[in-house]
């Protein structure tokens, strides 16, 4: 099942972070990891070398073959800081409406400032993500 380039890892979390170059990203992506963990209860781990992830959610590729991803996570991109697991299929459409300033890829959103987000509309988006992706197994 493990055949991705973008694996769970056991690298340090909090390293990532303190070495995102930009003090507004860091302080975003910081405050992001802290809303992902509340709302999932799950503690974050690094998937690569450049995503946060919590949980993960199972899938079938395109060639047939089962694979893992994270359930939900972040990335700090030097042009935004993506939120991943989020946006699949045109789901929370309701809640992207009430959001605030971002922009949507097939599943993730892309926020250049968290401040120009409602939060609660962010916890709501998350908790969905989370129920719809997140197993247990």
């Amino acid at each position: 099942m493990r055949d991705r380039k973008t694996q769970p890892t056991d690298a340090d979390v909090e390293a990532y972070l303190a070495a995102i170059p930009d003090e507004a990203r860091r302080a975003d992506a910081r405050e992001a990891v802290a809303l992902f963990r509340e709302v999932t209860g799950m503690p974050p781990r690094m998937w690569g070398t450049s995503m946060v992830g919590f949980g993960t959610q199972r899938y079938a590729a395109a060639d047939g073959k089962v694979r893992e991803a994270l359930a939900v996570g972040l990335a700090a991109r030097s042009s935004a800081l993506t939120l991943y697991g989020l946006t699949f299929y045109g789901s929370n459409d309701d809640l992207l409406e009430r959001l605030g300033k971002h922009t949507t890829g097939k599943g993730c959103l892309y926020v250049k400032r968290l401040a120009d987000l409602d939060r609660a509309t962010l916890r709501e988006i998350i908790a969905r993500g989370w129920a719809t992706n997140h197993h247990t197994d």
